[in-house]
């Protein structure tokens, strides 16, 4: 793969996380974002520590398939590595990381990577579907959608939200995060983010989820959603929620 010639937030947060799947662009961008804000690895250290937690308290569930929007790449205690008895259909929009992802996965017969568009689900090649979401459908799956919410208006967003619960059985579980408006103290920082980024206030999560029921944890910053001891210090930058698909 050669070098590209943009940045990629999902590599930029491989390079936050720590990994080994970014170039030269994502790094300098990465610096970049990191003047005009501050240091974002702990931040995405603690969004991705979620993301393990939400995981395996589906996992405890009896959930063994998973479903991932806007994956990224897929390392760094990505959904795979937590639940290694699961079987994973990783998704993404961006040809590069799709492509950077399927290399990544290469020879693992319980996860792969393919095009998905989160507002579309029908975008999803079936053959991929069924093969690493056998139970799509018929029985209840995981759903990751993260870093997703920041970048879709309240109506494109809720309808999302509402024909993935349409589309998924009964009992299955949703991860889900949410930008707060912490980002607006840095202008520098979120001019970067670009004019499609939706920052919002806590009080406006929970009617985005529609039909989706959040567990009794409720939609907490992500540090403190079943933190393993102390929840860790850290800008309150995502909120994050796990919610079930009840019985119609």
């Amino acid at each position: 793969m050669g070098e590209p010639d943009e940045p990629s937030t999902a590599r930029m947060i491989d390079f936050w996380l720590g990994g080994e799947h970014h170039f030269a662009v994502d790094v300098a961008a990465a610096t970049a974002f990191e003047q005009a804000y501050g240091p974002c690895a702990p931040v995405f250290a603690e969004l991705r520590a979620f993301l393990g937690r939400a995981v395996r308290a589906m996992v405890e569930q009896g959930v063994d398939g998973f479903l991932v929007f806007g994956a990224g790449v897929p390392t760094m205690g990505n959904v795979h590595e937590v639940a290694p008895d699961a079987t994973v259909l990783y998704t993404d929009v961006d040809p590069v990381t799709i492509r950077l992802g399927q290399r990544i996965l290469a020879g693992n017969d319980r996860a792969g990577y393919g095009y998905g568009d989160a507002t579309d689900i029908g975008t999803i090649d079936p053959a991929q579907l069924h093969r690493f979401v056998p139970g799509w459908g018929r029985r209840p799956v995981g759903v990751v959608f993260l870093g997703l919410a920041a970048f879709l208006d309240d109506d494109t967003l809720t309808r999302t939200l509402d024909e993935l619960y349409g589309a998924a059985a009964p009992g299955s579980l949703l991860a889900v995060d949410f930008d707060t408006e912490e980002l607006a103290a840095h202008p520098q920082a979120l001019a970067m983010m670009g004019p499609a980024f939706r920052m919002r206030a806590p009080a406006a999560f929970a009617p985005l989820l529609g039909r989706w029921t959040p567990t009794s944890d409720g939609i907490v910053p992500v540090n403190r959603w079943r933190p393993d001891g102390s929840p860790v210090d850290v800008p309150d930058a995502f909120h994050g929620v796990l919610a079930a698909r009840g019985a119609d």
